[in-house]
């Protein structure tokens, strides 16, 4: 008897707190925007509190204040489980983190919930020259917020439809926040000439101060008992969380749906449809649909898909000309040599000559197209595609976040972009355009072609550049036919290192300024050339590249002099390597 007594005891020790804590109600955090004082908004949703804690055994409903800021930032944290908010609000939520409507407020003043909220946009009633919205271009205007769905986008969206811009058309828009009386004071006052409020804000106030305001383009609303400048949207909903546990979303939900009317005639019903409030944001391309505001890429394609099939089957047409011509001079050059083999002297210059056509022909065409296009295509392609299997591999390992996909989208579409860039410089090279000249800091251009340049390497070499410390170093220059000429000169230095280790792999870019004009030098520290190399090293097709097609410094010294410049190579005076240099003239 004595060891059950004992027994007893200890169970009383240990699992008695457990057992009376797991008697403790869970809390049930309900967040609510905040558009009355603190004290308002209690007692506006204290029965709803009530009847939920009474309907809701084990559950301790709390209510919680926020602003839109606050109430967006809990949501993002799922700190709260349940939302009441305004619709569009709710709306903009519900795009942004998927939370979805359980209920809809009802109220005894709107016959509906569907036709429940609207704006008054208000002025004095002694105001005889403020008959319309119309009326209110060149006028003072007070609202909530730009965010506040009845103290300021019901409106907008009506001035809208009258073709004004309520930040171009007024002579001042001013937002005030919350509370509404700020308006009605300031308007009282005359530091407005009018208000946008939400619809029955002016029938709540005494007598005496409705007779100070009166509404501007009252609607006709059957079974509507307020004046509104607006049309109607649905009433506050209150709303899930994707956090919130099914079971208790389901609870709330019929605690809610079975709620008698309080005292103000507030209950809930099955949950309304807020498609309207869609409309809204759309035609005015804000809150969710603020995006329709940018020139995205999808965007863009889908307005220019007609130019880009034109440019896609022209580019299939190159192709196969290419291929064509290719063939063709095969072909040609077999029958020459058979029909030369005769006259061994006209053989010789013929065959030559043949080559030379040859060389031109691979060089205009399969340099340009596969060359160039192939090699700068290359690092954004194969980024796009680390990108894409990145998220392959976060859905797959069950890691994938709405951020990890904004990231990757982000890049994917960037490298897209740079993709589409390098297109748009090909095919403007192809038609052989005049340079299109900007106005641009040296160092800055000579900076980006850097990042690019390293951007392009998986071992990348020390690249110095000494700006120097006076002069402006303003040019009038084609920016992407200097980065090309940069590029070229950077990549044959470092081709001109590869029997040097990587560590001593340096590159090193000096500009300076004498008088008018402006010199960008580069120099590697590989083999150097011999003085008879240096004084060809800029005609055509001379190269010391065993691959090399010996065009590269040849088009940088054309498009160098095009700009008023000169291109130029030096060997250097303390070391090995080689120095070349170009100058541009300052902007004057």
């Amino acid at each position: 008897m004595y060891l059950i007594r004992r027994c007893v005891f200890l169970l009383m020790i240990f699992v008695g707190p457990t057992l009376a804590a797991s008697a403790e109600p869970r809390a049930v955090r309900i967040g609510v925007l905040a558009f009355l004082d603190a004290q308002a908004i209690s007692g506006q949703w204290e029965p709803v509190l009530e009847h939920l804690a009474t309907a809701l055994p084990g559950y301790k409903p709390v209510l919680v204040q926020l602003d839109h800021a606050a109430l967006r930032a809990a949501v993002a944290a799922h700190s709260v489980d349940f939302v009441i908010t305004n619709p569009g609000s709710y709306v903009a939520l519900e795009m942004e983190f998927g939370i979805s409507r359980i209920a809809t407020l009802a109220t005894a003043q709107a016959a509906s919930p569907l036709r429940a909220v609207g704006s008054a946009v208000i002025v004095l009633a002694e105001r005889k020259d403020l008959r319309s919205l119309a009326d209110l271009a060149g006028k003072r205007v007070i609202a909530v917020g730009e965010d506040a769905f009845g103290g300021y986008q019901l409106a907008w969206r009506e001035f809208a439809q009258l073709g004004m811009d309520p930040l171009k058309d007024f002579s001042s828009l001013e937002f005030v926040g919350l509370p509404m009386g700020r308006l009605t004071e300031a308007v009282a006052a005359g530091r407005a000439d009018a208000g946008i409020v939400r619809a029955c804000l002016i029938e709540s106030l005494a007598p005496q101060l409705q007779a100070q305001f009166r509404v501007l383009s009252p609607r006709v609303e059957p079974d509507f008992p307020c004046q509104t400048s607006t049309r109607l949207y649905p009433d506050w909903p209150i709303a899930t969380l994707r956090s919130t546990p099914p079971a208790l979303a389901k609870a709330v939900a019929t605690a809610l749906l079975t709620m008698a009317p309080t005292a103000e005639g507030l209950s809930w019903t099955v949950p309304a449809d807020y498609q309207s409030v869609h409309d809204l944001f759309r035609e005015l391309r804000t809150g969710p649909y603020s995006y329709l505001q940018e020139s995205t890429l999808r965007a863009t394609a889908l307005r220019y898909w007609p130019a880009g099939l034109v440019l896609a089957t022209l580019l299939l047409a190159w192709v196969v000309y290419t291929v064509r011509v290719d063939h063709l001079v095969h072909s040609r050059t077999t029958e020459l040599r058979r029909a030369l083999d005769e006259r061994e002297a006209i053989e010789r210059r013929m065959l030559a000559h043949q080559e030379q056509l040859e060389h031109l022909s691979r060089l205009s065409i399969l340099g340009e197209l596969s060359g160039t296009l192939a090699h700068e295509l290359n690092q954004p392609l194969a980024s796009i595609g680390n990108y894409a299997q990145s998220l392959l591999l976060r859905v797959d390992n069950g890691r994938l976040t709405d951020a990890a996909v904004r990231e990757a989208s982000a890049e994917i579409a960037g490298q897209a972009a740079r993709a589409a860039g390098i297109l748009g410089r090909i095919r403007s090279f192809s038609r052989k355009r005049a340079a299109l000249r900007e106005r641009r800091v040296l160092p800055e251009l000579v900076g980006e072609a850097v990042t690019l340049f390293l951007g392009m390497l998986s071992s990348r070499p020390e690249v110095g550049i000494d700006a120097g410390t006076s002069g402006d170093y303003v040019v009038d220059v084609d920016p992407l036919q200097i980065q090309q000429v940069m590029l070229n000169l950077l990549k044959n230095g470092l081709d001109a290192m590869q029997h040097l280790p990587e560590a001593e792999r340096r590159l090193d870019i000096v500009l300076d300024q004498v008088g008018h004009v402006l010199r960008v030098a580069v120099r590697d520290y590989g083999h150097g050339l011999t003085p008879e190399a240096r004084q060809q090293l800029f005609e055509p097709f001379f190269t010391t590249k065993p691959d090399g097609l010996g065009l590269g410094l040849s088009i940088c010294t054309t498009i160098i002099e095009a700009h008023g410049g000169r291109l130029s190579a030096q060997a250097p005076t303390d070391g090995p390597g080689l120095v070349i240099s170009f100058t541009l003239p300052c902007h004057a």
